[in-house]
């Protein structure tokens, strides 16, 4: 930030990337990977992805997995997760758990987005939801930036200014995305709305928010929060 340089960590969509070796989530931290997804849509060893049919929870191996990545100063995500286990990590974290892409379930009732609880357990352990840019989470495939500004709003109303955020999860290769959706049709089950590709709001849409918000009345400092410094107040405390 000194030198005004664009910096650039990275995550895990899921848990499955460990395997049952432990040892690997402080490998992945050396290699500058800052928070791991406990899952992603689907369960592994660790708990339930969000299109599980069944969530009993986060397993035995999963509590030692959340222990294992505050020791090394990785964030635990909760977006994919099923909503059981997503509590289960929440209560029983030490450290701030984040959502670091998911948009509220109250706005648009899709199995990836969360509901009103799971955003204030996240809110109570300090942590920050990141509302994302993608149209089918945020309902009609409508990405404009009023739209997304929506959730934001109603995010803040719930569980307040500290723990609201952004995470447009925006993919810049749209052919390997629409591969992927081929290629893993499990994990995006037919009938939850991706049989194509959706919309995704794009990141030079970010100075467009900071404004659109300030119209709404939020103060430049709040507004900072929002776009960054939130998850800047989480890096600083759980990164080692």
């Amino acid at each position: 930030m000194r030198e005004h340089k664009l910096a650039i960590t990275f995550d895990i969509e899921g848990a499955g990337a460990i395997g049952d070796q432990l040892s690997l989530i402080g490998v992945y931290y050396d290699l500058g990977v800052r928070w791991m997804l406990m899952a992603y849509n689907r369960g592994n060893l660790v708990g339930a992805g969000c299109h599980d049919v069944e969530d009993k929870g986060l397993t035995k191996f999963g509590r030692c997995v959340v222990d294992e990545m505050e020791r090394v100063g990785m964030v635990a995500c909760c977006s994919h997760t099923g909503r059981r286990t997503s509590l289960d990590v929440m209560a029983c974290s030490r450290n701030p758990v984040i959502f670091s892409h998911s948009n509220p379930k109250a706005l648009c009732d899709h199995p990836r987005n969360i509901d009103d609880e799971l955003m204030r357990a996240c809110a109570a352990t300090e942590g920050v939801v990141g509302i994302n840019g993608v149209g089918l989470f945020l309902g009609n495939n409508d990405v404009r930036t009023e739209n997304l500004v929506r959730s934001i709003d109603y995010a803040v109303s719930l569980i307040g200014v500290d723990h609201v955020g952004i995470g447009l999860d925006y993919v810049f290769d749209q052919v390997e995305l629409k591969e992927m959706l081929a290629s893993m049709r499990d994990s995006f089950p037919v009938g939850s709305g991706y049989d194509s590709v959706p919309a995704f709001a794009v990141p030079e849409q970010i100075p467009e928010i900071a404004q659109a918000l300030s119209r709404l009345g939020y103060s430049e400092v709040d507004v900072a929060k929002i776009m960054g410094g939130n998850h800047l107040r989480i890096a600083r405390e759980v990164w080692k």
